[in-house]
């Protein structure tokens, strides 16, 4: 069976022939690499589409990234959510690091075979990071209080999108305890909202203005 970007042109029409290509190419990419280094659980391979490249880009339903913006993308794993958004934003530069450095090798592969000339893979932790971006994104590395300590401080000050620079999350399940907890000024956007398969139901944009 081959398993095409269908899901992804599904939500996302302006794609150009290019990002269709790139992101049909994600599934065999990601099998191969996913055979040598896991980064993706085995049984997790088939629902690529739905649950790692569209969950990604759940973030763009929310924010429209901007041409010269750069984001950082901390403990990205094998490249999510920056490789999707990398490649939905090609004027957009992304910073994906990650402590483990076979991932960030994976990553490094992916982008050179799409050709993604917008994407840094760094193996790093995100707190030896001194560069400043104007978007954090992430995956649920950690709860927030834990999380937000890395990120602090590495935000640019002018904001040139239609909001402001900070952290994009995505997140799943009940999350005022963790939002309580860290005492950030947090906003939940659902992805239910944008995506209607059961997948997204309790899955969540968090966003914390800097």
């Amino acid at each position: 069976m081959e398993i095409k970007s269908t899901l992804i042109q599904k939500y996302f029409k302006e794609l150009t022939d290019q990002q269709i290509a790139q992101f049909d190419q994600l599934y065999e990419l990601y099998s191969f690499w996913n055979s040598q280094i896991n980064v993706i659980s085995r049984k997790d391979i088939d629902e690529l589409y739905e649950r790692h490249i569209l969950h990604s880009l759940g973030i763009a339903k929310f924010c429209t990234f901007k041409a010269g913006e750069r984001v950082l993308d901390v403990g990205t794993g094998g490249g999510f959510p920056g490789i999707p958004l990398a490649i939905l934003f090609p004027e957009t530069q992304f910073h994906l690091v990650d402590s483990i450095g076979k991932k960030i090798k994976v990553v490094t592969e992916v982008a050179l075979a799409l050709g993604l000339t917008n994407v840094k893979a760094s193996h790093l932790r995100a707190e030896q990071i001194a560069d400043k971006y104007d978007f954090v994104v992430s995956r649920a590395v950690t709860r927030l209080i834990d999380f937000y300590p890395w990120v602090k401080g590495k935000f640019n000050k002018d904001s040139k999108n239609a909001i402001a620079n900070g952290i994009l999350y995505l997140k799943g399940g009940d999350l005022k305890e963790e939002i309580s907890e860290s005492r950030l000024k947090a906003e939940l956007y659902p992805l239910s909202a944008y995506f209607e398969e059961e997948f997204f139901e309790t899955k969540y944009v968090v966003y914390i203005p800097q």
